[in-house]
This record gives C-alpha cells, structure tokens and sequence, in this order.
C-alpha cells in the first residue's frame, strides 16, 4: 500500500513538506539489545521514549512491519483525550473509589503530558488544548448528558464535566437541533500522523533502533536459562525484555488470537471550508466533538478548516482478520457522511476529499492493562477500544517504571497487571461482536421511534465495561 494513501493524515504529512515517509532500514540480522519493542505506535514509541528519558544508556531496539505510524497511531481521529474505555463507576466496583479517582487525576494529568513532550520535543502536531463537546440533540440524549454530568459530580467532578444548555452547546458547536450537551477540558485535538512519525525520530534522536519492514514472526518467553526473544522474518532478537505493543495486530500472533478482536473504526475527511461556513460550525477553540448516541461518533476542526469525522459501525470479520480491504467500506463511509451533514447541513456542496480506516483493539472485559510478567520478562499494554491517543502514554510510562524496576504512582493503578479473560472460539466471537455492533446501531433507532432510553443498550452496558 502507497503509505500516503493510508489516511488523511499521512497525506498531508506529504503534502505539507513534513515527512516524506521514506522507509527505514529493516532489521540487519540478529542481534542482542536490553529492550526489544514489537510495535512502532504510540504504545511502542512511548515506552522506548521513557526508557531512554530516564536510562540512555538502554540498548532499545523498536521492530515495526510496516512502518512508525501505521496502524491506529498515525490513522485515528486526533484526540488526545483521558477516555478510558472502563468508566470511573466501574474501577470503583472493581478497586475501590480511591483507585479509581486516582486513576482519572492521572489520565487527565496525561493530555497535558503529550502536550509537553511535542513542545520539549518540537514535534509541530497541532496540538490545542479545546476540550471535548457531547452534544444532545433529542431528549433522551439530554437525559444521558444529565447523567454523565451528575455521575461525574459523584466522583468529586474529578473530569470537569459541566452540563451545557443548548445556547452554550450550539456557541461551541453550531450543529442541528442541539438542545444542550457536555463539556470537559480533558482533550486535545491533534493530528496524530504528525505525532506518531515525530515521536518516532524523537525516539531515535535518543539513541533507539526503529526497524521498519520487519515482521514479529512470534514472542518466544524466558525460559531454561534464556532470555526472551522475538523471532522476526529478517533475525532473531535477544533482549533482558521484550514489549508487546501491537494493538489490534496483537491479533496476528502466535498464541495470542483470542486476546483481543480487531474492530474498525473509519473516518471521512472534508476539502478546506470557508471562514463563512465556520461562522455557523463554530469549533473556534479548538473542541473536538461527538454526540450522546449510542454508536460513537467522532470529529474535530483541523489545523487547516477541514472537518474529520468518523465513527465505528464496520463488521468483525471472522477469526479476528486484518487486510487493507477492510479498510475500505463503501456504507458505511456513506453512512458518516450522511450523519456529519445532518450536523452540518452546510457541508452539503463541500468535497468529502478523504476516506480512511483502521482498526482497534477490544479485550473481552473491555478494560485496557499494562502488564509485565517478570517470570517470562515479556511485558505488554493495550486493549485503548479507540481511546489509545492519551492512553498508550501513560502505558508507555508505566512501562518504563516496571521494566526499569521502579514502585511510583504509576505503577500502582488498577490497570497494572490486569489480565482480562480471552475471547470466545469462532464462530461465537464472530456472532457476538458483529451481534454488538449491530445492537449499538439499533439502539439509536429504537429511541427515535420511541423517544425513551434503549432497552437494547441497556442489555448491552454491561458487556461493554460500563
């Protein structure tokens, strides 16, 4: 695939004369390091990033096959968010209000941390600090954002969730029949090529290896007096540790099938519009934006005016499969289209010039973890359900802690070490994925011919780690 078709993102890396996306030499042969990292997205980067910030001296070796960037890293919607796909009622249930309250601080601390990084760093990723609008947009979603804002009270309004009327809504977003919504300052809008390729040299202005082209055949563990490896099509990698950070190809290797399912998420990108169209849309601030449906959407005002919008609704494909071609789904594009002009019916007469996809990684209790298995010396993280951005930093910290040995704050939060239980054989993890992903889009349905809260939500809520 021509690298620069893989997203808006990677196009215009091109086009602005910031990254040609020439490829790095791949792996020479086999060789010995401290760290080896499988993955060369956030997750991957971040962590050799934090290792070499606090031990230079590492030997860390990055093995990527394709290339920095590739996957959800340089292809998602730009937000830089403190989303955990597990809601602070559910840490608390499973470890107590403290941990979950400190674990929230934590994730919001994390947005203002990316931020940092790309400015010490000079990593131009058109980061502003907007805040994220939910709007509400018929009754029963007003309810929610009620909700949300009264959920978030109980937990000492550790997001800074503020309830919005509609006049405040529709200042900040200028969509269709908005009838009010939410706010919190906890996002940035990015644009996330632009992070994950300067990430990338970061990490190697510090002394790492990133090999591109360079595909992880499988993770051998430590065992008999050896140290872990990682077995690749161009050598065999030896290291003190090894990080497993591949996400949604997590999928693809030996062993770890079942340990999560690989969901796409894609996006549809506009041509540049008119300061006249921005006048009504508003998003001056730089918010990112989505509304109080069921099945998530998507969208921010770019650097350059354009509007990037995207949501989930693709199918599961069956034995957690991923191609190219499953980036590309005619409907449901149309489908984000359509639903971005019902927001914006201004948008009707502008190009859609861009199409994109990708996926995600979910685990089956929908919880993110970061892991370091000391017996084995393999250590992993993941599992972000699309909220990776801000997320896989702060699991690129908490690596960075564990595998150097060190007890912090960080590496007392409830995800460390969480292992969540394996996914179902086909052809039940087929039916009941696609089963969920058609029972969001129902939901929504249900509720515009009812007008009430959906019962086919509610049944699902509990699956989805809520």
């Amino acid at each position: 695939m021509n690298a620069r078709s893989l997203s808006l993102w990677h196009d215009l890396l091109v086009a602005d004369g910031v990254d040609d996306l020439a490829p790095r030499a791949p792996l020479a042969g086999s060789t010995d390091v401290d760290v080896c990292v499988v993955g060369a997205g956030y997750t991957g980067l971040w962590t050799a990033y934090y290792l070499l910030a606090a031990d230079p001296g590492l030997r860390v070796l990055v093995v990527e096959a394709q290339a920095a960037g590739f996957g959800a890293s340089g292809r998602n919607g730009g937000w830089c968010s403190a989303l955990l796909p597990t809601s602070a009622a559910a840490l608390a249930r499973h470890h107590g209000r403290d941990a979950a309250l400190a674990f929230r601080r934590v994730m919001n601390d994390t947005v203002a941390e990316v931020g940092r990084v790309a400015a010490a760093e000079g990593i131009d990723c058109h980061y502003v600090r907007g805040g994220t609008v939910v709007l509400a947009r018929t009754p029963v979603q007003l309810a929610r954002a009620r909700a949300e804002a009264a959920a978030d009270a109980g937990f000492d309004g550790v997001d800074g969730v503020e309830l919005l009327s509609a006049d405040d809504a529709a200042a900040r977003v200028g969509a269709t029949g908005v009838l009010g919504g939410t706010f919190t300052p906890h996002c940035a809008r990015i644009q996330p090529a632009r992070l994950a390729r300067g990430l990338a040299v970061a990490v190697e202005r510090r002394g790492a290896t990133i090999a591109e082209r360079t595909r992880a055949l499988r993770i051998e563990p430590a065992g008999f007096g050896r140290d872990p490896r990682v077995v690749t099509d161009r050598g065999v990698v030896t290291a003190r540790h090894v990080v497993r950070a591949t996400e949604a190809w997590t999928a693809t290797l030996p062993g770890s099938r079942r340990d999560v399912v690989p969901v796409y998420s894609l996006m549809v990108g506009t041509e540049p519009l008119p300061p006249s169209f921005w006048e009504r849309a508003g998003l001056a601030r730089g918010e990112t934006f989505s509304d109080h449906r069921h099945l998530i959407v998507y969208g921010q005002r770019t650097a350059d005016d354009r509007i990037v919008f995207g949501g989930r609704g693709a199918p599961y494909h069956f034995a957690s499969r991923i191609d190219p071609a499953f980036d590309r789904e005619a409907g449901v594009f149309e489908g984000l289209r359509e639903a971005v002009t019902d927001l914006f019916p201004a948008l009707r007469g502008h190009a859609f010039t861009h199409a994109w996809g990708g996926p995600l990684a979910i685990a089956r209790d929908w919880r993110a973890s970061v892991v370091l298995d000391a017996a084995t010396g393999v250590a992993r993280a993941g599992g972000y359900v699309g909220d990776g951005v801000g997320t896989s930093n702060l699991a690129g910290r908490t690596l960075a802690d564990l595998l150097l040995g060190r007890r912090t704050e960080l590496t007392g939060l409830p995800w460390v070490g969480h292992r969540s239980p394996r996914w179902e054989p086909e052809p039940l993890r087929w039916l009941g994925v696609n089963a969920g992903l058609v029972g969001m889009t129902l939901a929504d349905g249900e509720e515009r011919l009812t007008g009430r809260g959906s019962l086919t939500a509610r049944a699902l809520s509990p699956l989805l780690g809520h």
